[in-house]
């Protein structure tokens, strides 16, 4: 059995896997952050025991998927938006609470990995070795999956896509960065162009119908500079992993035109004539993260 939690700003969810990959057991309740950071930790202890009672298995390790990262020197975590979280040995302090051992990873990675193993991957592009996941919601991140495993890196900070330098014209990032990917691929950025262009605060979902009626020209520009920069931030990723598959998750990677408008374009930014990458869509959906965990 693989025992996983996802732990997320407002839920927690865990899961019990057999050896065929079914689920077995299911727990999700809210995360309550704002009791702080021992009582985010008591939370997590209790789903763990209550799928140990639902199944009677006694979990030998525990994945956990993390909103941030754990600094490898250190063991404390970093660049969590759960801001409690950060500066905190969360691995240490949940392995004295729980009493086994624990692998952590950032959601991003557990995203990645479960549909490398579990999710569209394996059906599309069975003899993929390098695979790309990529967040593309609130927020916009990835990970890196090589022969199966997560290259988290020596800062632990592999794959983090969102934070690389994509165009001045993203402003400045809360990382204190200007330009980063995130500050323009991310939703809220898209809001505020669109705003900036229109005069109307609108969310994707409704900038997205009006980009196909075609009446608007403020969603146009919204989507086209969407799909424009897309292009030119995930080429950086070709050139640099060369992957044989990247996976569009999170909930801009729903638009179907990021696949018609967006990646076509990706092949006029590599350093090659053509693209052999194969852009796919994840098969997971939200239990991609705590699957991924669970893998861990």
């Amino acid at each position: 059995m693989k025992f996983g939690i996802d732990l997320g700003g407002t839920k927690i969810e865990g899961v019990v896997l057999d050896e065929q990959g079914n689920v077995v057991e299911r727990r999700r309740i809210p995360t309550e952050r704002e009791g702080g950071y021992d009582h985010i930790l008591s939370r997590i202890a209790r789903v763990v025991t209550e799928m140990e009672t639902a199944t009677g298995v006694i979990a030998e390790s525990v994945g956990i998927g993390t909103p941030g990262t754990i600094d490898p020197p250190t063991g404390l975590m970093k660049n969590s938006n759960t801001v409690v979280l950060n500066d905190r040995p969360i691995g240490r302090d949940l392995e004295r609470l729980i009493g086994k051992p624990l692998t952590l990873a950032n959601d991003a990675n557990c995203f990645a990995v479960a549909e490398t193993l579990m999710g569209c991957v394996p059906e599309q592009v069975p003899d993929a070795r390098v695979v790309f996941g990529v967040i593309l919601g609130t927020g916009t991140g990835g990970g890196v999956v090589v022969n199966g495993k997560i290259i988290g890196g020596a800062q632990g900070i592999g794959g983090e896509w969102g934070h690389t330098f994509l165009d001045h014209s993203g402003g400045y990032c809360y990382c204190g960065r200007v330009g980063c990917t995130e500050q323009i691929l991310a939703g809220p950025s898209l809001e505020r162009y669109y705003l900036r262009m229109s005069g109307r605060s609108l969310s994707m979902r409704e900038i997205v119908p009006r980009y196909r009626s075609g009446n608007d020209p403020a969603a146009t520009r919204t989507l086209e500079r969407f799909f424009h920069y897309f292009a030119k931030g995930i080429a950086n990723i070709i050139n640099v992993l060369d992957p044989d598959a990247i996976v569009l998750g999170g909930g801009l990677g729903n638009i179907d035109e990021l696949y018609t408008h967006g990646v076509p374009q990706v092949v006029d930014h590599l350093f090659n004539p053509r693209m052999d990458t194969r852009f796919l869509r994840p098969k997971l959906g939200d239990s991609a993260g705590v699957f991924g965990a669970a893998l861990l």
